[in-house]
């Protein structure tokens, strides 16, 4: 447990120290999770940062992220941000806090979620760059569904930009 927390304390750190001053972490919150990948096909890390409130298993909390761009340096700045594109702590059913992740692959990345109770679910929602107009767009929004007594019978929906149009990241809200 000791050796986990100092590990983790650590890494904390290093991602604090590649920070963009623009990110002033809020009062009361951490972070969730920071994943690096190249987001704008520019060859350089990127990353993902997602935050969380201290208190967000007593009280509903927006789970802001911010989009990173990295320079040649290793130093991020904020391009996006968008405080209702992840699920809150509240939000997994009885399973629990259902963020479970975030991919980044070659101008994609993906929000994925995984919750419930006897019916499980999987949401992972994708957005892809576009190089012309220097933003990220939904690209994907989809997941699978099961019932804990048949896990063999799975429901796939997913839905795509003639479902949804043209839905550019720092407006997407995956409450609506």
């Amino acid at each position: 447990m000791k050796i986990y927390l100092i590990l983790l304390i650590s890494t904390l750190i290093l991602v604090a120290d590649k920070l963009p001053k623009e990110i002033n972490i809020p009062k009361n919150y951490t972070i969730l999770n920071f994943t690096k990948g190249d987001l704008n096909l520019d060859k350089f890390q990127d990353a993902i940062l997602i935050l969380k409130h201290k208190d967000e298993d007593k009280k509903d909390y927006k789970r802001p992220l911010y989009i990173l761009l990295g320079d040649s340096r290793g130093k991020f700045k904020v391009a996006k941000e968008n405080n209702n594109s992840v699920l809150g702590y509240s939000d997994g059913g009885i399973y629990g806090d259902p963020f479970s992740g975030v991919t980044i692959k070659n101008g994609y990345f993906s929000i994925e979620h995984y919750g419930g109770s006897n019916w499980r679910w999987t949401r992972i929602v994708t957005f892809k760059y576009d190089k012309e107009k220097k933003d990220w767009f939904l690209y994907k929004d989809g997941g699978d569904s099961y019932h804990t007594s048949n896990p063999n019978k799975i429901t796939t929906d997913i839905a795509t930009k003639k479902d949804f149009g043209v839905v550019p990241f720092n407006k997407y809200n995956i409450f609506n």
